[in-house]
């Protein structure tokens, strides 16, 4: 099955299944590649081909990604990752 491509309906897909099924993952990318130690709360609210956006604390963060996501697949790996990256 071919992958899908990020649309805002994939992008909502995505975010919907971070923020119920990994909110430490999304607090880390907060932490780690937001570079805001201190967050205490973190939701993931748009994921684009360049960039996903979280919100930290009320605030709306920017985090690059190190390639232009081809599709949904690509977004699954590269957020994959992205977390195995972190120091543990």
């Amino acid at each position: 099955m071919a992958a899908d491509p990020l649309t805002p309906e994939v992008s909502d897909r995505i975010c919907k299944h971070m923020n119920d099924d990994h909110t430490e993952a999304v607090l880390a990318y907060a932490r780690h590649y937001g570079a805001i130690q201190g967050a205490e709360a973190a939701r993931m609210v748009a994921v684009a081909p360049d960039a996903m956006t979280l919100e930290v604390d009320g605030v709306s963060v920017q985090v690059a990604f190190d390639h232009t996501l081809s599709d949904s697949d690509d977004a699954h790996r590269t957020l994959v990752a992205m977390l195995r990256a972190m120091p543990k």
